[in-house]
């Protein structure tokens, strides 16, 4: 309107139309290519591309509205040249220009769906939020307007970030000395859960969910902590009251979630104490109604200055039963690994309050389930849709709740729950339950289908070719896709780690990015209410990078009659995405998620956890007897009798040849590497003084080995050059493997 009121009658007449279609490009879903604002090599355009006819008509009556649009003092030189000045407004990529563009059924057909590879594989990016963490279980926000995130560490450290991703230098909250934790890769206790009051604008209450030790006792804990009178960005260390208290029979299996509810009320997911198979009692602690264990709890937590710490509230499905504990909202639960509530769509509200949780199975399955009142959900009688006690699974009184998703254990062995997504940035995506893998670190996705109440199932990988390709995106990640998380406008972000250790600061938080339909501008913009920082800021520094493949084109071979002679084939080029995991060797663990030129996840290794490898790629096969070609950094292991299996004197292979690696600085970080790269998930030990034998008819080829852990290979470590080393065959080294967590 502020435009259109400086053209006279006539020209507003004949143009008045064309001005605001110019103006609406802005908001296009193809607003990228209108403007060229994809190519950083190009400045930005002022005015979209116009297709050659089009930009005809319009000089031809309309010229004139441009020196409005547009302070391009060249396009404004260029008015009176038809030519010149349409020449200007082209583009290179004639598919873009508008209108044209609104009809070209290639571009439009799938423009209300996220972009997917052939598979069926949705293609996401993702922004680095925050990274140094060790082993982040959780990310909240405060509810109150300032758009502040608090990042939870497993080892009882919260910290405060804010909108800009700067971190505060001083803790949140720190309970580390009081939490009970390991640096053991794949230790289920620690500090597991934080969720804040609806109301802590006003009463400024902190809710926490961590193990202890009490006398020797492993518990978990419910405590209520408020925020410091002096300090908006800490809590008050002195201030803990601990809510409730159950005692862990076991080490696994602690829960962990915490959430409050639209009914006001807060909600605790605890596991069924551990071990295998829920031994405990005759039908198992989930299923037993007069223990906390492997249930989900419901207390009020309201108005609890004074008289007790929390109250019933006067729903709860079993206040009535006289057997059963009154907290309970529902029980027959496993280990439900990170739940959320549904937000609604934003316009119709449908879907709000939906409980969705992931519950981690035993040796089969995983589920996802939505939790209702007063509902069973089957554990230990059921394993996702299958019978895990069979005698308990015949029993009709049951009457146990299926999940609404359960998936095997070839795609992924420790299912961590996610968020339906209800942001604003990302529309496609709106009503998708992300969610993934702990161990395998495969993202999923379920989308309701109206018509039949079903859930379809979606991979989601990294994006591929020029999906990911704008300022500040990745597409990759972490492997151990640890927690979920929502900011206060509802965006999805998810948390992982290159090593699951609480004391291992390899953790980054990903915001999700679909850049396949971006918000109109403006839209989503948030004005965060103010902060009052008393500590120091440590300014966020990006450090992953977007990673890029050329494909190496397969050399041609000429037609020949002649039969294929000996020797090993040429390397095939492979394609991704459905992988067959049963037949998948899982690679190295400093492996990120998918790379751009796959549509699949790249290869990951199998993490420690919930008894429970990053998703590889299909290989193609292959004739029988051939190998693929061997590449540097290749290990193997030998015992004095031969090949070992799962220990071994480690020999590494770099520019064609086998030789020893020496024990100086050898140590369990560098035997991760190769067991790993192997397809071990755990070390036992790393092995010195050629506890193997001496491998005294190779060259000793590397010396004074010091890795990280996330290395891919023992050459991306720190090391002596190749073939340089003052050591002898007696000082060769090696490791003791497991697929398992053992004690040796």
């Amino acid at each position: 309107y502020r435009l259109s009121a400086r053209l006279d009658g006539p020209t507003y007449a004949a143009c008045a139309g064309h001005l605001q279609d110019l103006l609406c490009q802005e908001c296009s879903p193809y607003a990228a290519h209108l403007y060229d604002a994809e190519d950083p090599s190009t400045p930005v355009r002022t005015i979209p591309g116009l297709c050659q006819d089009y930009c005809l008509q319009v000089w031809q009556k309309c010229r004139s509205i441009f020196r409005y649009l547009s302070a391009d003092q060249e396009l404004i030189a260029l008015e009176n040249n038809m030519a010149k000045f349409c020449r200007y407004l082209s583009l290179e990529d004639t598919d873009y220009c508008f209108p044209h563009l609104l009809a070209n059924q290639n571009l439009n057909q799938n423009l209300g769906l996220v972009t997917a590879d052939a598979e069926g594989c949705l293609q996401l990016c993702l922004v680095e939020v925050a990274n140094g963490l060790r082993n982040p279980v959780a990310m909240v926000h405060a509810n109150d307007g300032t758009h502040r995130f608090f990042i939870a560490e497993q080892v009882g450290l919260v910290w405060t970030y804010l909108p800009d991703r700067s971190r505060l230098e001083k803790p949140f909250l720190n309970i580390s000395e009081a939490v009970l934790t390991s640096p053991w890769e794949g230790d289920e206790r620690g500090f597991l859960g934080i969720v804040f009051h609806p109301k802590f604008k006003f009463n400024g209450k902190v809710y926490v969910y961590y193990s202890v030790e009490v006398r020797y006792e492993e518990r978990i804990r419910i405590s209520e902590f408020r925020i410091s009178a002096a300090d908006m960005n800490a809590l008050d260390h002195g201030s803990e009251r601990i809510i409730l208290e159950i005692d862990e029979p076991a080490s696994n299996h602690n829960g962990g979630e915490l959430l409050f509810g639209d009914d006001g009320y807060l909600y605790i997911f605890t596991g069924d104490g551990g071990m295998a198979g829920d031994p405990f009692g005759t039908f198992g602690n989930a299923q037993n109604k007069s223990t906390l264990l492997g249930k989900v709890l419901r207390i009020d937590v309201n108005n609890n200055d004074r008289g007790p710490l929390y109250r019933i509230p006067p729903d709860n499905p079993f206040l009535n039963d006289p057997k059963a504990r009154p907290e309970i909202y529902a029980y027959g639960v496993r280990n439900m690994w990170r739940c959320s509530f549904d937000r609604g769509e934003p316009q119709t509200k449908e879907g709000k309050g939906r409980l969705f949780c992931g519950d981690v199975g035993q040796n089969k399955y995983e589920e996802i389930d939505i939790v209702e009142k007063g509902k069973n959900y089957g554990w230990r009688a059921r394993e996702g849709f299958s019978c895990y006690d069979k005698k308990l699974c015949t029993n009709s009184s049951m009457d146990d709740v299926l999940p609404i998703y359960a998936y095997p254990h070839k795609m992924g062995k420790s299912v961590t729950g996610g968020y339906v997504y209800r942001g604003c940035e990302s529309p496609n995506l709106n009503g998708l339950y992300i969610f993934g893998d702990f161990m395998s670190g495969r993202l999923m996705s379920l989308k309701e289908d109206r018509a039949t109440r079903e859930w379809q199932y979606s991979e989601i990988c990294m994006g591929t070719g020029q999906t990911c390709m704008f300022p500040g995106l990745i597409n990759n990640y972490y492997q151990y896709i640890i927690s979920f998380a929502e900011d206060e406008a509802g965006e999805l972000y998810f948390m992982s780690t290159g090593i699951p250790s609480a004391t291992a600061p390899h953790g980054v938080v990903y915001k999700v990015v679909d850049t396949s339909r971006r918000a109109p501008p403006g839209k989503c913009r948030v004005e965060p209410s103010p902060v009052k920082v008393k500590s120091k800021l440590i300014r966020f520094v990006p450090k992953e990078k977007l990673i890029v493949k050329t494909p190496t084109p397969r050399p041609r071979l000429k037609a020949t009659a002649e039969a294929p002679r000996g020797g090993r084939p040429e390397p095939e080029t492979t394609r991704t995405p459905a992988v067959d995991w049963v037949d998948q060797a899982p690679p190295p663990p400093g492996n990120r998620s998918r790379t751009p030129t796959t549509p699949a996840p790249s290869g990951r290794t199998p993490k420690p956890r919930k008894e429970g490898g990053r998703r590889g790629q299909r290989r193609k096969k292959k004739p029988p007897g051939t190998a693929p070609p061997l590449r540097n950094g290749a290990v193997r292991l030998m015992e004095q009798q031969g090949r070992g299996r799962s220990r071994g004197r480690v020999e590494v292979y770099i520019d064609g040849e086998w030789g020893t690696v020496c024990d100086d600085g050898w140590s369990s970080l560098a035997a991760a590497v190769v067991c790993r790269q192997l397809g071990f998930p755990y070390v036992v030990r790393a092995s010195k003084k050629a506890e193997f034998g001496e491998g005294i008819s190779l060259r000793i080829l590397l010396d004074d080995v010091q890795c990280s852990g996330q290395e891919k290979t023992l050459l991306e470590c720190a090391h002596a050059e190749v073939g340089t080393h003052n050591c002898s065959h007696e000082e060769d080294a090696g490791v003791v493997c497991s697929r398992e967590e053992v004690a040796e």
